[in-house]
């Protein structure tokens, strides 16, 4: 029998093993951070002060803001600090709670992508009745289904795995905690865990997936077939276009990690992809929203012009 070993903490990988490049990295990704930061901060911000934004849409986009918010900084922090750090140690229960949040808030916003999509749905093809459909209630009735089915889908992933026993080696194959890297240094029978990380994760990122894509179907089927008008299509579609670009970003990523078989030579490439999910997406998401939606570029521009005339005033 393999010796068990109480672990207190876990050593983690860096972006780089080349010492020189390092500070380049550091400053990267402290700009990629500082960006994501002020850019959902304000996209948050906007749909908060500015009471035209005040509706189904901008409520759900305010919610997937605060999420990136917290995606990226359940990981980057520490990937900072450990770029500038010649022993790269995490605790165990702090490589639990990362593991947590970060499956938390990544479930929640591929649950979040689909009920946005549900809400593109019902503007499009129902407009009479989108605002009798999507009440101020069942916006919030919705986000918070989200939230809690999201909360203890990661609470099942930290507890199972917390109660591993560890008898390898502790350095971790990753730059941030997560389930298939800390499986990998389980000396415990794992198959419940790899089981539940297929079934599971599967299940609630292709779901959410699939009712994505069909809320999309029914909108062009419906515009199609009984409108009839290519104007019309199109700027329904430029109107979703935004949306569908976040949700192949997001679920590019993600199916490559999650839904395929762990392996061994899978580990390398998984780290490359951790860095778009993590980093870059939580990003581009308040760009693209920012940069094809006239409605938030001109609140932005109103709030700004506020602050100004109240400076000089």
């Amino acid at each position: 029998m393999e010796n068990v070993t109480t672990v207190d903490e876990f050593l983690l990988l860096s972006l780089t093993s080349v010492q020189e490049l390092q500070p380049v990295f550091f400053v990267i990704f402290l700009i990629i951070y500082l960006i994501n930061l002020v850019g959902n901060g304000a996209i948050l911000m906007i749909v908060i002060l500015e009471p035209k934004l005040h509706s189904p849409m901008y409520f759900f986009l305010g919610n997937l803001s605060c999420l990136d918010l917290g995606y990226s900084s359940v990981t980057l922090p520490k990937v900072l600090m450990n770029l500038l750090s010649t022993r790269r140690a995490i605790s165990f229960l702090g490589c639990i709670a990362q593991l947590h949040f970060f499956h938390f808030l990544g479930s929640t916003e591929a649950i979040l992508l689909a009920v946005m999509a549900f809400d593109r749905f019902v503007a499009i093809c129902n407009p009479l009745r989108y605002t009798v459909i999507m009440k101020p209630q069942l916006c919030v009735l919705l986000a918070a289904v989200a939230w809690l089915i999201s909360f203890f889908y990661a609470l099942m992933h930290s507890v199972l795995t917390a109660r591993l026993n560890f008898c390898h080696s502790l350095k971790l194959n990753h730059f941030f905690c997560d389930v298939k890297p800390l499986l990998e240094l389980a000396c415990s029978n794992t198959e419940l865990n790899q089981w539940l990380l297929s079934a599971v994760t599967g299940s609630i990122s292709m779901g959410a997936f699939f009712l994505t894509l069909l809320s999309y179907f029914y909108i062009i089927g419906f515009l199609l077939l009984k409108n009839r008008s290519c104007r019309t299509l199109h700027k329904a579609l430029s109107t979703c276009a935004s949306h569908f670009m976040v949700v192949c970003l997001f679920y590019g990523p993600v199916g490559f990690t999650y839904i395929r078989p762990a392996s061994v030579t899978s580990m390398s490439e998984d780290r490359t992809v951790a860095v778009i999910y993590s980093a870059v997406t939580p990003v581009l998401n308040p760009l693209i929203y920012t940069l094809r939606n006239k409605e938030v570029m001109l609140a932005l521009k109103k709030i700004f012009r506020r602050k100004l005339f109240k400076d000089c005033q």
